[in-house]
């Protein structure tokens, strides 16, 4: 009978350590589980890390191209409400006769000054005058067309006359070059 009670006790034995084993890997699945969670979670930081560094450096660059924007061409409107005051001073000099430019030599060089001094801060600030001359192609990037007219001698687009200079602000245009455009002649 010692047999049955060997046996009894070797299965009771069998049993807990099949049991405890059982236990053992639930708990290694638990922990298993466990550590796939944490490192999802750990992967979903680090995504939402570089995002918002990504956002952050975007930010970044599109402030600074503002920025430099804003010094570029935060002036434009006082740019172009002086284009007017530069084609009067223009238009005055060009005005003077030999003889007003005897008498009023002292007075007419002031204005030359003040021109020179007006293109000079143009300059400064990026303004680049677009000066066509009678011949030039017409270019619509640069160029408005005022009128056209059949010249003879001349191509069609040829510029055949210049009404106003045009105005860029460093790559922007400011104004368009104002000038009349030879049409095909009529023949």
């Amino acid at each position: 009978m010692a047999e049955p009670k060997n046996e009894d006790f070797l299965d009771d034995i069998e049993d807990a350590e099949a049991d405890a084993y059982a236990e053992e890997m639930e708990e290694i699945d638990e922990e298993a589980l466990e550590v796939e969670q944490l490192r999802a979670e750990r992967d979903q930081l680090k995504d939402r890390f570089m995002r918002a560094l990504a956002d952050a450096e975007n930010a970044r660059k599109r402030s600074d191209r503002d920025r430099r924007e804003a010094e570029n061409y935060g002036g434009s409107k006082l740019s172009r409400d002086m284009l007017p005051v530069y084609d009067n001073m223009k238009r005055a000099l060009e005005a003077v006769t030999d003889e007003q430019r005897e008498q009023n030599a002292a007075l007419l060089e002031g204005i030359e000054l003040t021109m020179r001094e007006l293109l000079s801060v143009f300059k400064k600030h990026g303004i680049e005058v677009i000066a066509p001359e009678v011949g030039d192609r017409f270019d619509p990037q640069h160029h408005q067309a005022m009128f056209e007219a059949p010249v003879p001698g001349t191509r069609a687009g040829d510029i055949i006359q210049v009404a106003a200079e045009g105005f860029m602000l460093h790559d922007r245009l400011l104004r368009p070059a104002q000038v009349g455009v030879s049409s095909t002649p009529a023949g």
